[in-house]
Protein backbone atom coordinates (compact mmCIF):
# COMPACT_ATOMS: atom_id res chain seq x y z
CA UNK A 1 0.00 0.00 0.00
CA UNK A 2 1.37 3.40 -0.98
CA UNK A 3 0.24 6.73 0.47
CA UNK A 4 -0.44 9.22 -2.28
CA UNK A 5 -0.21 12.82 -1.09
CA UNK A 6 -2.56 15.22 -2.75
CA UNK A 7 -5.36 12.61 -3.24
CA UNK A 8 -8.62 12.67 -1.36
CA UNK A 9 -8.19 10.66 1.83
CA UNK A 10 -11.77 9.40 1.85
CA UNK A 11 -11.48 8.02 -1.66
CA UNK A 12 -8.24 6.29 -0.73
CA UNK A 13 -9.89 4.73 2.32
CA UNK A 14 -12.79 3.44 0.21
CA UNK A 15 -10.31 1.80 -2.17
CA UNK A 16 -8.62 0.07 0.76
CA UNK A 17 -11.92 -1.17 2.18
CA UNK A 18 -12.98 -2.59 -1.17
CA UNK A 19 -10.14 -5.06 -1.06
CA UNK A 20 -11.05 -8.69 -0.20
CA UNK A 21 -10.20 -8.37 3.50
CA UNK A 22 -12.83 -8.88 6.21
CA UNK A 23 -13.27 -8.27 9.86
CA UNK A 24 -10.71 -6.53 12.03
CA UNK A 25 -8.09 -6.73 9.35
CA UNK A 26 -10.02 -4.27 7.20
CA UNK A 27 -10.36 -1.82 10.08
CA UNK A 28 -6.60 -2.00 10.82
CA UNK A 29 -5.72 -1.39 7.19
CA UNK A 30 -8.02 1.59 7.03
CA UNK A 31 -6.52 3.05 10.19
CA UNK A 32 -2.98 2.61 8.90
CA UNK A 33 -3.95 4.24 5.65
CA UNK A 34 -5.28 7.29 7.45
CA UNK A 35 -2.26 7.54 9.74
CA UNK A 36 0.20 7.05 6.88
CA UNK A 37 -1.44 9.83 4.89
CA UNK A 38 -1.45 12.25 7.81
CA UNK A 39 -5.13 11.93 8.52
CA UNK A 40 -4.93 10.15 11.84
CA UNK A 41 -3.77 13.19 13.87
CA UNK A 42 -6.05 15.68 12.19
CA UNK A 43 -3.12 18.03 11.35
CA UNK A 44 -2.63 19.17 7.74
CA UNK A 45 0.37 18.00 5.81
CA UNK A 46 3.29 20.36 6.07
CA UNK A 47 2.16 21.68 9.48
CA UNK A 48 4.07 21.49 12.70
CA UNK A 49 2.67 18.13 13.62
CA UNK A 50 3.17 16.70 10.17
CA UNK A 51 6.90 17.49 9.67
CA UNK A 52 6.35 20.37 7.15
CA UNK A 53 9.09 22.78 5.95
CA UNK A 54 9.98 25.56 8.49
CA UNK A 55 9.72 29.27 7.68
CA UNK A 56 12.57 30.56 5.51
CA UNK A 57 15.29 32.49 7.33
CA UNK A 58 16.19 35.98 6.12
CA UNK A 59 18.92 38.27 7.39
CA UNK A 60 17.59 41.51 8.85
CA UNK A 61 18.90 44.63 10.55
CA UNK A 62 16.93 46.41 13.24
CA UNK A 63 16.24 50.07 12.56
CA UNK A 64 18.06 52.34 15.01
CA UNK A 65 17.68 56.02 14.04
CA UNK A 66 20.45 58.42 15.03
CA UNK A 67 22.25 61.60 14.08
CA UNK A 68 24.01 61.17 10.74
CA UNK A 69 25.94 63.75 8.75
CA UNK A 70 24.51 64.22 5.27
CA UNK A 71 27.33 64.41 2.74
CA UNK A 72 27.37 65.19 -0.94
CA UNK A 73 29.81 63.64 -3.40
CA UNK A 74 30.95 66.08 -6.04
CA UNK A 75 33.44 65.74 -8.92
CA UNK A 76 36.65 67.69 -8.46
CA UNK A 77 40.13 68.18 -9.81
CA UNK A 78 43.44 68.64 -8.02
CA UNK A 79 45.55 71.73 -8.61
CA UNK A 80 49.04 72.61 -7.44
CA UNK A 81 49.25 74.93 -4.46
CA UNK A 82 51.82 77.08 -6.30
CA UNK A 83 53.10 76.80 -9.82
CA UNK A 84 55.99 78.70 -11.39
CA UNK A 85 57.28 78.67 -14.94
CA UNK A 86 61.06 78.85 -15.20
CA UNK A 87 61.90 81.10 -18.13
CA UNK A 88 65.08 82.50 -19.67
CA UNK A 89 65.26 86.22 -18.94
CA UNK A 90 68.26 86.87 -21.21
CA UNK A 91 69.35 85.58 -24.57
CA UNK A 92 71.97 82.90 -24.54
CA UNK A 93 73.08 79.37 -25.31
CA UNK A 94 72.23 76.72 -22.71
CA UNK A 95 75.49 75.27 -21.41
CA UNK A 96 74.33 72.97 -18.59
CA UNK A 97 71.21 71.54 -16.99
CA UNK A 98 71.85 71.42 -13.24
CA UNK A 99 68.85 69.44 -11.94
CA UNK A 100 67.26 66.01 -12.21
CA UNK A 101 63.89 65.95 -13.91
CA UNK A 102 61.04 65.08 -11.54
CA UNK A 103 63.05 65.89 -8.41
CA UNK A 104 62.39 68.38 -5.61
CA UNK A 105 64.23 71.69 -5.88
CA UNK A 106 64.70 74.58 -3.47
CA UNK A 107 64.06 78.27 -4.10
CA UNK A 108 67.26 79.89 -5.39
CA UNK A 109 68.76 76.63 -6.63
CA UNK A 110 70.60 76.83 -9.97
CA UNK A 111 68.70 75.02 -12.71
CA UNK A 112 70.35 76.07 -16.01
CA UNK A 113 73.58 77.81 -16.87
CA UNK A 114 73.63 80.00 -19.98
CA UNK A 115 76.75 81.24 -21.76
CA UNK A 116 77.54 84.51 -19.94
CA UNK A 117 80.79 85.49 -21.72
CA UNK A 118 79.22 88.43 -23.52
CA UNK A 119 77.46 89.66 -20.39
CA UNK A 120 80.65 89.56 -18.35
CA UNK A 121 82.42 91.63 -21.00
CA UNK A 122 79.59 94.13 -20.92
CA UNK A 123 79.86 94.28 -17.14
CA UNK A 124 83.59 95.03 -17.34
CA UNK A 125 82.91 97.82 -19.84
CA UNK A 126 80.24 99.27 -17.59
CA UNK A 127 82.57 99.19 -14.62
CA UNK A 128 85.21 101.08 -16.63
CA UNK A 129 82.66 103.69 -17.65
CA UNK A 130 81.64 104.07 -14.02
CA UNK A 131 85.27 104.64 -12.98
CA UNK A 132 85.65 107.30 -15.70
CA UNK A 133 82.46 109.00 -14.54
CA UNK A 134 83.69 109.01 -10.95
CA UNK A 135 86.95 110.71 -12.05
CA UNK A 136 85.08 113.33 -14.05
CA UNK A 137 82.82 113.98 -11.10
CA UNK A 138 85.78 114.47 -8.78
CA UNK A 139 87.31 117.04 -11.15
CA UNK A 140 84.02 118.85 -11.65
CA UNK A 141 83.36 118.90 -7.92
CA UNK A 142 86.79 120.44 -7.19
CA UNK A 143 86.23 123.19 -9.77
CA UNK A 144 82.73 123.83 -8.43
CA UNK A 145 83.89 124.20 -4.81
CA UNK A 146 86.81 126.48 -5.81
CA UNK A 147 84.59 128.78 -7.83
CA UNK A 148 81.99 128.76 -5.06
CA UNK A 149 84.51 130.46 -2.72
CA UNK A 150 85.67 132.90 -5.38
CA UNK A 151 82.28 133.99 -6.63
CA UNK A 152 81.51 135.65 -3.29
CA UNK A 153 84.58 137.84 -3.73
CA UNK A 154 83.78 138.38 -7.40
CA UNK A 155 87.09 136.82 -8.34
CA UNK A 156 85.47 134.81 -11.14
CA UNK A 157 82.90 135.87 -13.65
CA UNK A 158 79.28 134.90 -13.29
CA UNK A 159 79.48 132.96 -16.55
CA UNK A 160 82.39 130.87 -15.30
CA UNK A 161 80.55 130.11 -12.05
CA UNK A 162 77.46 128.92 -13.92
CA UNK A 163 79.58 126.73 -16.22
CA UNK A 164 81.36 125.07 -13.26
CA UNK A 165 78.06 124.45 -11.51
CA UNK A 166 76.56 122.88 -14.64
CA UNK A 167 79.65 120.71 -15.20
CA UNK A 168 79.40 119.45 -11.63
CA UNK A 169 75.77 118.43 -12.00
CA UNK A 170 76.47 116.85 -15.39
CA UNK A 171 79.24 114.76 -13.85
CA UNK A 172 76.85 113.59 -11.14
CA UNK A 173 74.32 112.51 -13.78
CA UNK A 174 76.99 110.69 -15.79
CA UNK A 175 78.04 108.75 -12.69
CA UNK A 176 74.45 107.77 -11.92
CA UNK A 177 74.00 106.51 -15.51
CA UNK A 178 77.26 104.56 -15.30
CA UNK A 179 76.14 102.92 -12.05
CA UNK A 180 72.80 101.93 -13.63
CA UNK A 181 74.65 100.40 -16.59
CA UNK A 182 76.82 98.41 -14.19
CA UNK A 183 73.77 97.20 -12.33
CA UNK A 184 72.06 96.11 -15.58
CA UNK A 185 75.19 94.32 -16.76
CA UNK A 186 75.53 92.57 -13.41
CA UNK A 187 71.86 91.45 -13.56
CA UNK A 188 72.41 89.99 -17.04
CA UNK A 189 75.32 87.99 -15.71
CA UNK A 190 73.14 86.72 -12.83
CA UNK A 191 70.25 85.95 -15.18
CA UNK A 192 72.58 83.71 -17.17
CA UNK A 193 72.47 81.40 -14.15
CA UNK A 194 68.73 80.47 -14.12
CA UNK A 195 67.48 79.99 -10.55
CA UNK A 196 64.39 78.26 -9.13
CA UNK A 197 61.82 80.93 -8.17
CA UNK A 198 60.02 78.66 -5.65
CA UNK A 199 60.56 75.35 -3.89
CA UNK A 200 58.70 72.36 -5.26
CA UNK A 201 58.82 69.48 -7.71
CA UNK A 202 60.23 70.28 -11.13
CA UNK A 203 59.03 68.64 -14.31
CA UNK A 204 60.89 67.75 -17.45
CA UNK A 205 63.25 70.21 -19.11
CA UNK A 206 61.81 71.98 -22.13
CA UNK A 207 65.24 72.68 -23.69
CA UNK A 208 68.53 70.84 -24.04
CA UNK A 209 72.17 71.91 -23.93
CA UNK A 210 73.15 74.00 -26.94
CA UNK A 211 69.71 75.51 -27.44
CA UNK A 212 69.41 79.25 -28.01
CA UNK A 213 66.86 80.67 -25.58
CA UNK A 214 65.42 84.09 -24.89
CA UNK A 215 65.67 85.25 -28.50
CA UNK A 216 62.80 87.75 -28.76
CA UNK A 217 60.81 86.30 -25.83
CA UNK A 218 61.27 84.68 -22.42
CA UNK A 219 61.70 81.00 -23.27
CA UNK A 220 60.02 78.44 -21.01
CA UNK A 221 62.70 76.13 -19.62
CA UNK A 222 60.78 74.06 -17.04
CA UNK A 223 57.84 74.19 -14.61
CA UNK A 224 57.96 73.89 -10.81
CA UNK A 225 54.87 72.91 -8.81
CA UNK A 226 54.25 72.75 -5.08
CA UNK A 227 52.23 69.59 -4.41
CA UNK A 228 52.02 69.86 -0.60
CA UNK A 229 49.38 70.94 0.04
CA UNK A 230 47.10 70.75 -3.00
CA UNK A 231 44.01 72.67 -4.06
CA UNK A 232 40.82 70.74 -4.80
CA UNK A 233 38.49 72.62 -7.14
CA UNK A 234 34.92 71.31 -7.44
CA UNK A 235 31.43 72.56 -8.25
CA UNK A 236 27.95 72.03 -6.83
CA UNK A 237 24.50 72.76 -8.18
CA UNK A 238 23.12 76.06 -6.91
CA UNK A 239 19.64 74.50 -6.65
CA UNK A 240 20.95 71.77 -4.34
CA UNK A 241 22.64 74.33 -2.10
CA UNK A 242 19.42 76.35 -1.91
CA UNK A 243 17.38 73.23 -1.10
CA UNK A 244 19.71 72.31 1.76
CA UNK A 245 19.59 75.81 3.19
CA UNK A 246 15.80 75.82 3.09
CA UNK A 247 15.65 72.45 4.87
CA UNK A 248 17.98 73.74 7.58
CA UNK A 249 15.96 76.96 7.95
CA UNK A 250 12.77 74.90 8.39
CA UNK A 251 14.38 72.71 11.03
CA UNK A 252 14.19 69.49 8.99
CA UNK A 253 17.98 69.32 8.87
CA UNK A 254 20.66 70.55 11.23
CA UNK A 255 24.07 72.01 10.59
CA UNK A 256 27.04 69.76 9.91
CA UNK A 257 28.53 70.77 13.28
CA UNK A 258 32.17 69.85 13.83
CA UNK A 259 32.35 68.28 10.37
CA UNK A 260 31.49 71.54 8.64
CA UNK A 261 34.33 72.77 6.49
CA UNK A 262 36.04 69.35 6.28
CA UNK A 263 36.09 67.20 3.16
CA UNK A 264 37.04 63.67 2.18
CA UNK A 265 38.60 62.81 -1.18
CA UNK A 266 37.66 59.58 -2.94
CA UNK A 267 40.18 58.25 -5.44
CA UNK A 268 39.45 56.61 -8.77
CA UNK A 269 39.45 53.09 -7.27
CA UNK A 270 36.81 54.08 -4.70
CA UNK A 271 39.19 54.23 -1.74
CA UNK A 272 39.17 57.21 0.62
CA UNK A 273 42.30 59.35 0.84
CA UNK A 274 43.46 58.99 4.46
CA UNK A 275 44.06 62.71 5.14
CA UNK A 276 41.02 65.03 5.35
CA UNK A 277 40.90 68.36 3.58
CA UNK A 278 39.65 71.79 4.61
CA UNK A 279 37.12 73.89 2.71
CA UNK A 280 38.60 77.29 1.87
CA UNK A 281 35.80 79.22 0.20
CA UNK A 282 32.62 79.04 -1.85
CA UNK A 283 32.21 81.39 -4.78
CA UNK A 284 29.66 84.18 -4.42
CA UNK A 285 28.31 83.92 -7.95
CA UNK A 286 26.65 81.16 -9.96
CA UNK A 287 27.99 80.19 -13.36
CA UNK A 288 25.18 81.28 -15.74
CA UNK A 289 26.03 78.59 -18.29
CA UNK A 290 25.98 75.57 -15.92
CA UNK A 291 24.13 76.76 -12.80
CA UNK A 292 27.04 75.58 -10.64
CA UNK A 293 28.85 77.18 -7.71
CA UNK A 294 32.63 76.82 -7.57
CA UNK A 295 34.22 75.66 -4.31
CA UNK A 296 37.85 75.20 -3.32
CA UNK A 297 39.44 73.12 -0.57
CA UNK A 298 42.95 72.52 0.72
CA UNK A 299 44.26 68.96 0.86
CA UNK A 300 47.53 67.90 2.56
CA UNK A 301 49.86 65.78 0.45
CA UNK A 302 53.04 65.25 2.50
CA UNK A 303 54.07 62.06 0.67
CA UNK A 304 53.38 63.47 -2.78
CA UNK A 305 51.01 60.60 -3.64
CA UNK A 306 48.50 62.86 -5.38
CA UNK A 307 49.40 64.81 -8.50
CA UNK A 308 47.97 68.04 -9.94
CA UNK A 309 45.35 67.51 -12.62
CA UNK A 310 44.00 64.28 -11.08
CA UNK A 311 40.21 63.91 -11.12
CA UNK A 312 38.71 62.88 -7.77
CA UNK A 313 35.39 62.84 -5.92
CA UNK A 314 34.90 65.17 -2.98
CA UNK A 315 32.66 64.13 -0.08
CA UNK A 316 31.42 67.32 1.57
CA UNK A 317 29.32 67.22 4.81
CA UNK A 318 26.66 69.91 4.49
CA UNK A 319 23.97 69.09 7.04
CA UNK A 320 22.88 66.48 9.59
CA UNK A 321 19.68 64.52 10.26
CA UNK A 322 18.64 63.54 13.80
CA UNK A 323 16.46 60.60 12.68
CA UNK A 324 18.48 59.03 9.88
CA UNK A 325 19.08 55.31 9.42
CA UNK A 326 22.14 53.67 7.86
CA UNK A 327 21.27 50.60 5.76
CA UNK A 328 23.47 48.28 3.69
CA UNK A 329 23.20 49.06 0.01
CA UNK A 330 21.70 45.67 -0.87
CA UNK A 331 18.76 46.35 1.45
CA UNK A 332 17.49 49.23 -0.70
CA UNK A 333 15.88 48.78 -4.08
CA UNK A 334 16.31 51.89 -6.20
CA UNK A 335 14.19 52.53 -9.26
CA UNK A 336 12.47 55.20 -11.30
CA UNK A 337 9.36 54.93 -9.13
CA UNK A 338 11.34 55.56 -5.94
CA UNK A 339 13.37 53.77 -3.29
CA UNK A 340 11.93 50.84 -1.32
CA UNK A 341 12.94 48.32 1.35
CA UNK A 342 11.36 45.10 2.62
CA UNK A 343 10.19 45.11 6.23
CA UNK A 344 9.33 42.00 8.28
CA UNK A 345 6.15 42.47 10.32
CA UNK A 346 5.27 41.00 13.70
CA UNK A 347 3.44 38.12 11.97
CA UNK A 348 6.49 37.23 9.88
CA UNK A 349 5.01 38.64 6.70
CA UNK A 350 7.23 40.73 4.42
CA UNK A 351 5.94 44.08 3.16
CA UNK A 352 7.42 46.56 0.72
CA UNK A 353 8.02 49.99 2.26
CA UNK A 354 8.88 53.20 0.32
CA UNK A 355 11.74 55.19 1.86
CA UNK A 356 13.65 58.38 1.18
CA UNK A 357 17.38 58.03 0.57
CA UNK A 358 19.53 61.15 1.10
CA UNK A 359 23.01 59.93 0.16
CA UNK A 360 25.52 57.18 0.88
CA UNK A 361 28.19 56.92 3.53
CA UNK A 362 30.83 54.23 3.80
CA UNK A 363 29.03 51.86 1.43
CA UNK A 364 25.66 52.32 3.17
CA UNK A 365 22.56 54.32 2.24
CA UNK A 366 21.38 57.11 4.52
CA UNK A 367 17.58 56.78 4.87
CA UNK A 368 15.91 59.89 6.26
CA UNK A 369 12.22 58.92 6.04
CA UNK A 370 9.97 55.86 5.86
CA UNK A 371 11.21 53.70 8.76
CA UNK A 372 10.49 53.56 12.48
CA UNK A 373 12.72 52.50 15.35
CA UNK A 374 12.68 48.76 16.02
CA UNK A 375 11.48 47.68 12.56
CA UNK A 376 13.35 44.85 10.85
CA UNK A 377 14.61 45.46 7.33
CA UNK A 378 15.56 42.54 5.11
CA UNK A 379 19.19 42.62 4.00
CA UNK A 380 19.77 39.05 2.86
CA UNK A 381 17.72 36.07 1.69
CA UNK A 382 15.52 37.85 -0.82
CA UNK A 383 15.38 34.74 -2.99
CA UNK A 384 13.63 32.84 -0.19
CA UNK A 385 10.71 35.26 0.13
CA UNK A 386 7.42 33.94 -1.28
CA UNK A 387 4.07 35.72 -1.60
CA UNK A 388 2.02 35.51 1.64
CA UNK A 389 4.57 33.13 3.18
CA UNK A 390 5.96 34.00 6.63
CA UNK A 391 9.70 34.24 7.16
CA UNK A 392 11.97 33.89 10.16
CA UNK A 393 14.16 37.00 10.69
CA UNK A 394 17.70 36.43 11.96
CA UNK A 395 20.27 39.17 12.77
CA UNK A 396 22.53 40.06 9.88
CA UNK A 397 26.14 41.16 10.11
CA UNK A 398 28.54 41.64 7.19
CA UNK A 399 31.17 39.24 8.58
CA UNK A 400 28.66 36.63 9.67
CA UNK A 401 26.76 36.86 6.44
CA UNK A 402 29.90 36.31 4.42
CA UNK A 403 30.77 33.19 6.45
CA UNK A 404 27.24 31.88 6.17
CA UNK A 405 27.26 32.44 2.45
CA UNK A 406 30.49 30.46 2.12
CA UNK A 407 28.88 27.57 4.02
CA UNK A 408 25.68 27.71 1.97
CA UNK A 409 23.60 28.81 4.97
CA UNK A 410 21.04 31.63 5.28
CA UNK A 411 22.34 35.10 6.01
CA UNK A 412 24.83 35.47 3.14
CA UNK A 413 24.80 39.04 1.79
CA UNK A 414 23.66 39.58 -1.74
CA UNK A 415 26.13 41.41 -3.94
CA UNK A 416 25.02 45.01 -4.56
CA UNK A 417 24.07 45.59 -8.17
CA UNK A 418 24.90 48.60 -10.25
CA UNK A 419 21.43 48.98 -11.71
CA UNK A 420 17.99 48.84 -10.05
CA UNK A 421 16.86 46.04 -12.34
CA UNK A 422 19.51 43.66 -10.99
CA UNK A 423 19.06 44.49 -7.29
CA UNK A 424 17.97 41.41 -5.26
CA UNK A 425 15.60 43.56 -3.20
CA UNK A 426 13.75 44.67 -6.34
CA UNK A 427 13.15 41.09 -7.47
CA UNK A 428 11.98 40.04 -4.01
CA UNK A 429 9.74 43.09 -3.76
CA UNK A 430 8.05 42.10 -7.00
CA UNK A 431 7.51 38.57 -5.68
CA UNK A 432 6.10 39.80 -2.36
CA UNK A 433 3.69 42.17 -4.08
CA UNK A 434 2.12 39.37 -6.15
Amino acid sequence: MVCRPGKNKERFMVRVLRRPVVGATAVVLATLALVGCGGGSGAPAGGPGGGGMPAAQVGVVTVQPGTVALSTELPGRLEAWRSAQVRARVTGIVQKRLFTEGSDVKAGQSLFQLDATTYRATLDSALATQAKAEASLAQAEATYKRNQALVAEKAVSQQEWIASEAAYKLAQADLAAAKAAVQQARLNVEYAAVMAPISGRIGRAQVTEGALVGQGEATLLATIQQVHPLYVNFTQSANEVLRLRQAMAQGRLGSAGAQAGHIEVLLDDGSVYPLPGKLLFSDLTVDPTSGQITLRAELPNPQGLLLPGLYVKVRLPQASSDHAVLLPQQAVSRGAAGDTVMVVGADGQVAVRPVKVASQQGGRWIVTDGLQAGEQVVVDGFQKIRPKAPVKPVPWTPAGAAAAGAAGMPGAPAAPASSPASTPASAAAAAASR
